[in-house]
This record gives structure tokens, sequence and C-alpha cells, in this order.
């Protein structure tokens, strides 16, 4: 196996990639809560991301760190090797041609009205901004969150050749199964994540948006301050609380990603806590809840499933969501899509009534013709769309 020689050019790009720079930045305002900033904390060091910066603290050119979202994409004109593009648009038309074109024209047809919204939260999301991407395009907010840590890239010029090639192939292996069923398998995920020096969920986030089409601007470290804002903080060393992406459309305007490490058990999740609350205050904005394991079948996930059926505008999610009882219990107008047979055999939250709701009439019920979520087939799929009445 021979490996193109990509080092040299890398060593040029992260030359001039060598620190973030933090001002504090107008944000896009959301539906129902005006302005929104993000503020430097007074105790702010350089907010640096990346790796082997040094003492320098000079702006970083946007095409800087393009460069390597295109890298991690490989996408022409960055320096990928041929092999990992070759098999990244391999994994790319496996995504289109058997789930992408299928969702986004599904989506444009039958949630509209919660496309409009500004802001988007996708709780247990992992690294998953494809599915965020795909099923709200308008967006200006995008608010992801999991247990996956965001860590520093490396200077890649301090890389060997080996080592980069390594990571690449552990990216790609990381996003095989996303692309090909829809979804990630969490410990496999975590695995591949954290076995190379492209640790973390960086790395996917930034191929994500390089192949949706973005021009990333920067990437700043975040926190939620005491009152659910979102403040620029200093680098620390190893795992950082959050990351605020800026990323330009294919249209020009700009956008943010926010990833969160968060824990949604009770234990960790308040109402009227700050995570929370900085959610609120993007406009109540809609959710995606999709392969979460469960979860919110569990009353130890009670706070944020409360949260998802009162403060949000509308809801879409697979049968591993909120359970459809409370759903209804909450007094939404639901529509249902797909065939609801049951759901897989590795777990056990089977739901009787969700079965016969989609022969009851009592919502109005579509076929679809993709897989959606861990029922990835089209003859057995779930997708439920709640909104308020």
């Amino acid at each position: 196996m021979s490996h193109h020689p990509v080092r040299h050019s890398l060593s040029l790009t992260f030359a001039a990639l060598v620190a973030i720079a933090l001002s504090s930045c107008q944000l896009p305002s959301t539906s129902g809560s005006g302005s929104s900033t993000v503020r430097r904390a007074e105790s702010a060091g350089g907010g640096r991301l990346f790796a082997g910066a040094g003492s320098l603290n000079v702006p970083v050119h946007s095409s800087g760190i393009n460069d390597v979202a295109r890298m991690f994409a490989g996408l022409n004109g960055s320096s990928a090797s041929p092999r990992h593009k070759q098999e990244m648009d391999a994994l790319w038309r496996m995504h289109e041609y058997g789930r992408g074109r299928a969702v986004r024209r599904w989506a444009s047809s039958e949630i509209g009205d919660l496309q409009r919204h500004r802001a988007m939260f996708y709780p247990f999301s992992g690294p998953d901004y494809l599915f965020a991407h795909e099923l709200f395009p308008s967006a200006e907010t995008y608010i992801l969150c999991g247990l996956e840590p965001a860590e520093p890239l490396p200077d890649l010029s301090t890389l060997s050749q080996g080592e980069i090639a390594y990571g690449l192939d552990n990216l790609r292996t990381g996003l095989r199964s996303i692309m090909d069923a829809g979804y990630f398998v969490t410990q496999d995920m975590r695995r591949d994540l954290q076995t190379t020096r492209f640790r973390g969920v960086l790395p996917v986030l930034l191929a994500f948006l390089a192949r949706t089409g973005a021009s990333v601007d920067s990437v700043d470290i975040v926190r939620i301050d005491g009152s659910g804002n979102a403040v620029l903080t200093g680098a620390s060393g190893g795992s950082a609380p959050g990351l605020m992406i800026r990323f330009r459309s294919g249209f020009g305007g700009m956008k943010r990603l926010f990833y969160f490490r968060q824990d949604l058990s009770n234990g960790s999740t308040y109402p009227g806590g700050t995570f929370l609350t900085f959610v609120a205050k993007q406009g109540s904005p809609p959710a995606l809840v999709k392969s979460a394991s469960y979860l919110l079948h569990g009353d130890s996930f009670s706070t944020i499933r409360n949260f998802l059926t009162r403060q949000t505008s509308g809801l879409v999610q697979d049968a591993s969501g909120v359970p459809y009882r409370h759903l209804v219990n909450a007094g939404l107008s639901l529509s249902l899509y797909g065939n609801y047979q049951g759901t897989l055999g590795i777990f056990s939250q089977q739901q009787p009534d969700l079965k016969a709701a989609y022969h009851s009439g009592r919502h109005p019920v579509e076929s679809v013709n993709f897989g959606f979520g861990y029922l990835h087939s089209a003859d057995t799929t779930c997708i439920i769309v709640a909104r308020r009445k």
C-alpha cells in the first residue's frame, strides 16, 4: 500500500493555522429571541483548538481551516491523498444514492414549516452534522451534543505520512456506518475517534461541513455560563467543553455549529439548567432525535424528554426518540411516516401502541422510500413528526 507524499503541503497549511482569533462576534438572531452574541470570557486565553500553536496569537486565514476541512473530506484541490479522495467519494455516493437525496426531498415536502426556524437542536447526535443538514439545510444555528470528546487537532507538520494516512483511514472507518446505514454505531465510533492523532468529533464535523458545501471560517472553544450564554474560552488542554464552528453556506450566508459534550441524563441536565437555557434561547428550535439508543424511554432521561415535548417548536424523530405515549399525552399533533413493525431485536423498547397507531387512522400516515435511524429499511422504518397544536 502506497501513500501520497502529503506532509510538505500540509505543513504549509498549518504554518498559517497557528491560532484561532477570539473576538466578540455578532451571530444570527433567532426567532423570538432577538439578537444573540457569544461573549469572550474575561479570563479567556487564546481559545485555540489546534495543538502546536506555541506562543503565537495571530488570526487564522479562513482558507487555512477550510483547507483542513476539505482535506478530511477528500475533496478536489485539497491535500488529501488520491486513495483518501477516492474512498471518500465512494462513501459520499453511498449516502447520496442510498438515502441523502430521498431524505432531502422528503424534508422539503413534509417539514418545510419546521425548516423555516433559524436554529435546530439535535440531542444525542454525536458528530452527526450530516443529517442535521439534510433535514434542516436552512438553519443558521445547529446545536449538537453527545458524550464524544472534542479534542485539539495536531500540528500536521509534526506528523509522519504514516500517522496522517492512519488517521484518515480511521476517519473513513468511523464514517462508513452512517454513510451506509444512516447512523453511527456508538461503540465503534468512540473507538475510531480515539485511536489516531485525529481524535474526537472535530475531524468528522469538518469533513461533513466540507462535503455539504460549507466553507469553514473558524473554530472556537466555548462553554455555557451560568446565564445560559455561550462564552468563548481559553484552551486548557485535553477535551474542550464545547465547540463553535463558524461557516458559510453555498450561498454565502454565515452560520454556526455548536457541539457540546453534554450528558443528557437527569443527573447532569436539569430543568432550567444552563444547557437547556442556552437551547431555549435560540427561539424554541425544532429538534431532531435519531438513533438515540432508546434512552428517552427511561425515567432517568425525563428532563430532556419533557424539554423536547414542551419547549421545542416541533420534533422529527425515529422510534428511539420520545415514546409515542408521551407525545400523545403532551397534546402534540402527530404525523407518521413509514411502516413501524417494532424495533430491532437488540432493543427491548417495543411500542405496540405506536404500531397500532399506524393502522388506527388517528394520525396521517404516509409511506417513505428510505430508512431512517436504526430501522434503516424503508419497509419497516418509522418517522414521527410532532408539532404543537
